[in-house]
């Protein structure tokens, strides 16, 4: 699998079994590429107000994949760009919004994932890539998503997550006296069995198997 660390206050410090060390600091990105084996610890703090407040995402591997080398792609808030223009800002961590391309590259789900923030009176737009599964997690605010050509749409506050079909043009707006934040996460699916277990995500029951024997017998991770 691939761990998607975002954290919006407090952090996160983190170590592994390759002797990486560090810290995930606020709007700091961590994209992580498990694949043959790697075993990892997070500790979270807290930020100077007393909290914690982020997100983590598990990306799915293909099989092909699922061996590969471990890798980390470490991303510090001032080297993710934004898109802002009258009410709205867009930081773009992977894929492409008018014309800005994050800086999270060469993943296997070709996926978006973006942090968006509308203030009143704002409006966001972006076509779904063909082929993706698409979700937007709300988690400031209120909007209305889906606005179709007659203004209608679906209002939705905080906390909620919406799910997309493939291909669907995603419109959301605020009126005059409301604003909205919500992380967009899109990738294309495998279309492959998906076999979950624990901290392993593989094709099948005897490929989970195999990890944990793997795990116990202290083969797990390779140099």
């Amino acid at each position: 699998i691939e761990t998607v660390t975002y954290m919006l206050e407090g952090n996160v410090r983190h170590r592994d079994s390759l002797g990486n060390l560090g810290i995930i600091g606020p709007g700091d990105v961590q994209w992580m590429t498990s694949g043959r084996g790697i075993m990892h610890e997070e500790m979270p703090q807290r930020g100077p107000r007393g909290i914690i407040n982020g997100f983590q995402l598990w990306v799915n591997l293909p099989a092909a994949q699922k061996m590969s080398q471990p890798r980390y792609q470490e991303v510090v808030a001032d080297s993710i760009p934004a898109v802002e223009k009258p009410g709205l800002k867009v930081r773009v961590v992977a894929g492409e919004f008018e014309g800005t391309r994050g800086p999270v590259t060469e993943i296997a789900a070709r996926p978006l994932y973006m942090d968006v923030t509308l203030e009143p009176d704002g409006e966001f737009l972006l076509p779904i890539p063909a082929e993706h599964s698409a979700v937007a997690y709300v988690f400031e605010g209120e909007g209305l998503f889906g606005v179709d050509d007659d203004g209608q749409g679906e209002f939705v506050s905080a906390v909620n997550m919406l799910v997309f079909e493939d291909g669907d043009l995603l419109r959301v707006q605020t009126g005059m006296g409301s604003t909205v934040r919500f992380m967009l996460m899109a990738g294309a699916p495998f279309r492959e069995p998906v076999a979950p277990y624990g901290p392993f995500v593989m094709n099948t029951p005897e490929e989970i198997r195999q990890a944990f024997e793997d795990l116990r017998n202290g083969t797990f991770v390779q140099p």
